[in-house]
């Protein structure tokens, strides 16, 4: 089971990139751990969305240790750091489709927390809604978490800033689609000049003129995305109250979703 949710070439992604343990001169603190068996269980955690008590001792890490160091990981923007990673491994490939982006949200429940609201969609109860931008392949190039009750227009600027910097196969970095397609929901004058300003191509959906029909032809691509996203069951409810925390196994696990792309192509050949 260790091999399949932490692979030998996700592995060599991550941990290159793990805060350094440094023992105290005057001794006691934190004693070091195995670190890919506590990658491994925080995966575990991400994939099964077992609550971290029921963490299964065949792991070789307590559950103290192992949530101790996932918050400590969150803190260092490790999850934001391998999605990077897993990003110029692709864009390096040429594996990143760049002529278009899509972006959408969807709303799940949520215990009492920071940056969560009523539900628009669930009467009223309280959640949160992740916010989702991904290239015309449907790789997750940025996430972003929010209350339910937030507009999703108000995600698109973060979310467009958000994405990276990423390595290409011939050239310089690149970060800008040309082209980003959004839903009816992000049908705003103004967000469509700060889109344009950036040289980017606005393919958003016009209420009461275009058909939802022809908005679908698009839209299905990011569906698909978050459908990946919210296979991870952690994400399906959210039981941290940390926004932090959950935003971490959001960015995971868009982290993970690309590096099961570059797996299956490295696979391939």
């Amino acid at each position: 089971m260790s091999q399949r949710l932490v692979p030998d070439g996700l592995w060599a992604l991550a941990e290159p990139l793990l805060p350094k343990f440094e023992a105290r001169a005057q001794g006691g603190g934190t004693a070091p751990v195995d670190e890919r068996a506590v990658f491994t269980a925080v995966v575990f955690v991400l994939t099964s969305g077992c609550a971290w008590r029921m963490l299964p001792p065949s792991f070789g890490v307590t559950v103290p240790t192992a949530h101790r160091r996932f918050t400590a990981w969150t803190e260092a923007g490790l999850w934001r750091r391998l999605h990077r990673a897993v990003l110029d491994e692709l864009g390096s490939k040429g594996l990143i489709d760049w002529s278009r982006a899509v972006v959408d949200a969807a709303s799940i429940r949520a215990k009492k927390g920071v940056l969560t609201g009523p539900s628009p969609v669930d009467r009223g109860k309280s959640g949160s809604k992740l916010h989702v931008l991904s290239d015309r392949a449907g790789i997750p190039l940025a996430v972003a978490i929010s209350a339910a009750n937030t507009n999703d227009a108000e995600a698109l600027r973060p979310l467009v800033r958000a994405i990276p910097a990423v390595r290409s196969r011939r050239g310089p970095r690149r970060r800008r689609p040309a082209k980003l397609h959004a839903d009816k929901a992000y049908d705003h004058t103004e967000l469509r000049r700060w889109v344009r300003d950036r040289g980017i191509v606005v393919r958003i959906a016009r209420k009461g003129i275009e058909s939802s029909d022809r908005l679908g032809r698009q839209r299905w691509v990011i569906e698909r995305t978050i459908s990946w996203l919210t296979g991870y069951h952690r994400l399906n409810i959210r039981y941290d109250r940390k926004a932090t925390h959950f935003l971490g196994f959001l960015t995971l696990a868009a982290a993970l979703t690309g590096y099961k792309k570059l797996a299956k192509t490295k696979s391939a050949t």
